[in-house]
Formats: C-alpha cells, structure tokens, sequence
C-alpha cells in the first residue's frame, strides 16, 4: 500500500464509513457527507492551512479529485465546529484499532492551548469561563486559555484526552477523566507521569483502577528511590514531549484559531485525529516510524 495524501484519505474514509459514521439519516444525503468531512479536516492540518479561508481556496484548487464538493468557509467551519463528538468517536475506533508494540505502558502528560495574547481578548472572549491563566513551566511563560491532558500510547496514539481550565489542579482533572473512561485503562497497566502528578489520593484512586503510576522523585521529599528498570521507563517521558512538539510544530495546535467551546473542542481534536490516522495508517503499511508524518505533508 502506498503511504501518500491520497492513500491516506481513502484509507481513512473507508474505516469512517463502516466503524464510526453509521447508517444515514432518512432524506436527502448532505453534499460533504460525515466521513469527507473529517477526511477534509484531516487534510488541513496535515498540509498546513490553520486559515479555513486559505484551506477552503486551495481544497477546491487541487483535492477536487478527492472531494468533488467543497463548501464555502463558513459552511465548513460550522459543520466542523460541530463535529467534536464524532472526532472523539474517530480517534477512539482508530485508537481501539491500532495494536500497540507496549500494551502494558501509557504515557499521561498535559500541555498548554493558548486561546489568546490580550487582557482585552481574556476579557470580551466566549471562552471566557472555561479557558484562564496558566504557567507553563516547560517554556517558563505565562499563557491564557486551557490545558489540553493526553493519555496516549508509547507511539503517540491518542487514548483518550479533555481540555480543561488551567487553574485546575491536573490530578483532579485526570482522575475524572480516567473516571469517565476507566476502560480504556486496563488493571496492570502503567503510567508514566511527572512529577506534578504526585499526590497520596490520586495515587490511591490508580491504585483501585489496578494501575502503576511510575514518576520522577519529588525534590526535597522521601519518595523511594527508583530501581534500574524504572530509571529506564522514566527516561521514555521524553516521548510524550515528542508527541506534544508534533501536535504544536507539525500540526499548529497552538494556531487553532478557535473563539467558542464547540470550536475550541473540534480543532484540537481536530489535530489529534490527523495524528491518530498517520499512527494508524504507518501502522498498517509497516512503517518503520509510527508518528512520522513526512509522506503526508506536502
């Protein structure tokens, strides 16, 4: 099988079509059906175009052959605002579909999603409320607008994910999040966190899912020291980092463009299924490197 754009679409719309989208809806068929839809957004941001109005001119300009239609910028940007729940649905069916070469290990780490760079946009913005200020420690700066928290395989597959605000502590939010979905977290599994994820309850509620968190010492604590095998696991943090530079350097996840929740939702997850489809097409095709998006690009 080819690993080019165009393989890569086809391949997608075909599993869309029989795992994810379902049967139609009685009436007339939309123009953009569902799963052209996603394959569009997809398209996007693997080739670069965080501007709906520059993506939709170049679409109708040289992806003809794979969309005959094309909407306008607004049709397209409100059927994608509103697409948030079956891009989840996506990226979970591919996630479930995709064999892992390390099922015992997940990988759990948050970054920031700025929403904004002015006093008056944290003010008059509609994610006011849901979005807030933040520090990000890894760059050493201050941002406003949300944490995305990611939970992902030791290739980068998205497991499951959520946006929250800054200000929440990260264990809370992800132990409500492994809460809601506590099966795709199997008993005997292990966590690799950071050190921000230290805490006696958090580490108790893994303890009742059955999983192993495994961290870094905390500075100035009695942490027990960490055997070899485990000194080994926590230098494979740098891998989610790995994940979070292709989300932000590849796929613009910070030039997400996105002012209201439902937009804000769909774009990021929006990036996160054109990176869960190339993990799962490389897969497929035997690729040597899972996360590599070099063939679909340009």
């Amino acid at each position: 099988m080819k690993t080019d754009l165009d393989t890569l679409l086809t391949a997608l719309y075909v599993f869309l079509d029989d795992h994810v989208i379902g049967r139609r809806r009685i009436g007339r068929p939309p123009l953009l059906s569902d799963a052209e839809l996603l394959c569009l957004a997809i398209a996007q941001v693997l080739l670069d175009f965080p501007r709906e109005r520059h993506w939709i001119r170049y679409a109708r300009k040289n992806l003809r052959h794979l969309f005959p239609y094309i909407p306008d910028q607004s049709g397209y940007g409100k059927r994608l605002r509103a697409a948030g729940p079956l891009i989840a649905a996506a990226i979970r069916h591919l996630a479930e579909n995709t064999p892992t070469g390390v099922p015992i290990l997940r990988l759990v780490d948050s970054t920031p999603v700025p929403c904004g760079a002015s006093r008056e946009t944290a003010k008059r913005s509609d994610l006011a409320g849901d979005a807030g200020y933040g520090y990000c420690a890894s760059h050493s700066r201050y941002f406003w607008g949300m944490r995305l928290y990611l939970v992902t395989t030791v290739e980068g597959m998205p497991v499951t994910w959520c946006l929250a605000n800054p200000k929440l502590d990260e264990r809370d939010v992800l132990a409500a999040l492994l809460e809601v979905d506590h099966h795709l977290v199997q008993s005997g599994q292990v966590i690799l966190a950071d050190r921000g994820f230290a805490g006696q309850t958090f580490e108790a509620f893994l303890d009742d899912l059955g999983v192993h968190l495994l961290r870094p010492a905390r500075k100035g604590t009695r942490d027990s020291t960490p055997s070899c095998t485990e000194r080994r696991l926590l230098l494979m943090r740098q891998w989610i980092e790995a994940i979070f530079d292709t989300l932000k350097g590849q796929l613009s996840l910070e030039q997400h463009g996105a002012r209201h929740r439902a937009g804000i939702y769909a774009r990021v997850g929006q990036r996160l299924l054109a990176m869960a489809t190339c993990i799962w097409h490389n897969t497929n095709t035997g690729a040597p490197r899972k996360r590599s998006l070099i063939a679909y690009d340009h």
